[in-house]
């Protein structure tokens, strides 16, 4: 990989790291705050929302910054916002720090994945779009599992100062390996930007980001709360959880490509197959969590299931907004945080209700549930709109 193609990954490497390391850490986070599990699962939302909410309003008013800049800028507020998490003496401050954190997460992503294709020959871009793509596999099999083993070992506040040591390492290589000279875009012309806009008023483009919020919320609904669950009921050991993650980190990488060749060949038979694998994967981990051995196997397939879901719904949403992809690609970047958000708040409703941690993974089993057969729908709207299968030529020309 080049080394200015790395420099980027890194950094997305990092605030997928930022973002779900937390999850792993809610027991120590809980005790040491003196606050309930549920509270400390509020720190996955909090962030999820700032992303959800704030962070296209960040891309919006950064437009014109050169893009070298912006990704210093973005990763220096970064830097900032962990060391005001490591630091935090009590729950309020490290929520707002988890804030003001995710307000980088993304426009540095997007912008990032712009800049690799800048960066790369027109017949090379895909490719390197993938390597930044990697930084968010690599967080879910090596830095979520790390910083989860470091966390339970120091102190969570060790988890942030790692994240601040390679985030500071990662502005240092920008620094001197990312040209200064890339073009910063144009301001889109005022019918250009209507017509992106009017796209996000299609019934099935809605539909789609509301299925990506459920499908995603169902993920996050149970993946929050898999520390508690594999240590309270499946009783795993704090360092045999740590090496868990990783299997789950595995199945994640191997489930995101797996995903993405369902969708090459039919687009909504590939969503339609891997929310109906997350039904069953989930309501499966909810019956065989007190068994170890068989637990630790969900876990695996949850990883491989669950992350199988965004190149498919991420496929599904460029079928469908044809006339402007890249708005509602980042509509349903938005959708994915929003559905992290939800997920971490049912997953606490579970538990303050009384059902406990086990039934976490069947309650998230439910809302896949919605989400899968909402695709039903969406996919018998396509087929009265489109009855000479012109679905499926669009899917095969993207």
């Amino acid at each position: 990989m080049p080394i200015v193609l790395f420099a980027l990954m890194l950094g997305v490497f990092c605030v997928g790291t930022a973002e779900i390391v937390i999850s792993g850490l809610l027991p120590v986070v809980a005790s040491d705050l003196s606050v309930t599990l549920p509270q400390a699962g509020l720190l996955v939302t909090g962030y999820a929302l700032g992303v959800t909410i704030v962070g296209p309003f960040v891309t919006l008013l950064t437009t014109r910054v050169p893009r070298k800049t912006l990704v210093l800028g973005l990763m220096g507020l970064f830097v900032l916002g962990n060391v005001v998490a490591a630091l935090a003496a009590d729950y309020n401050l490290l929520m707002a720090a988890r804030v003001f954190t995710s307000l980088s997460h993304g426009t540095f992503v997007a912008v990032a994945f712009n800049m690799a294709a800048m960066l790369s020959p027109v017949d090379k871009q895909g490719s390197a779009m993938a390597k930044i793509a990697l930084g968010f596999n690599l967080a879910n099999a090596l830095g979520a599992p790390l910083g989860t083993f470091l966390g339970q070992r120091l102190g969570w506040q060790a988890t942030f100062w790692a994240i601040v040591i390679v985030a500071a390492i990662t502005v240092a290589l920008i620094a001197v390996f990312v040209p200064s000279a890339l073009p910063t875009p144009e301001r889109p012309a005022e019918g250009a930007l209507k017509a992106e806009v009017k796209v996000l008023t299609q019934g099935n483009l809605q539909l789609a980001v509301l299925i990506t919020v459920l499908a995603q919320g169902a993920v996050f609904t149970a993946s929050t709360y898999v520390v508690p669950l594999l240590m309270d009921v499946s009783e795993f050991t704090a360092g045999t959880v740590a090496a868990l993650l990783v299997v789950f980190g595995i199945g994640a990488v191997i489930g995101n490509f797996a995903g993405g060749k369902l969708a090459d060949g039919h687009v909504m038979r590939g969503v339609t197959t891997v929310l109906t694998a997350l039904v069953v994967v989930l309501a499966l981990f909810w019956l065989v969590s007190p068994v170890p051995v068989m637990s630790a196997v969900a876990l695996f397939l949850f990883g491989a299931i669950g992350f199988s879901i965004i190149p498919s719904l991420q496929a599904r949403i460029q079928s469908v907004a044809v006339a402007a992809p890249t708005l509602a690609l980042s509509v349903n970047v938005s959708a994915f945080n929003l559905g992290n958000g939800l997920g971490a708040w049912l997953g606490g409703v579970v538990i303050d209700k009384g059902f406990g941690v086990r039934a976490v993974p069947l309650a998230a089993s439910l809302v896949a549930a919605v989400s899968l057969a909402l695709t039903l729908l969406s996919w018998r709207n396509d087929r009265k709109n489109a009855p000479t299968g012109r679905e499926e030529l669009a899917t095969a020309h993207d």
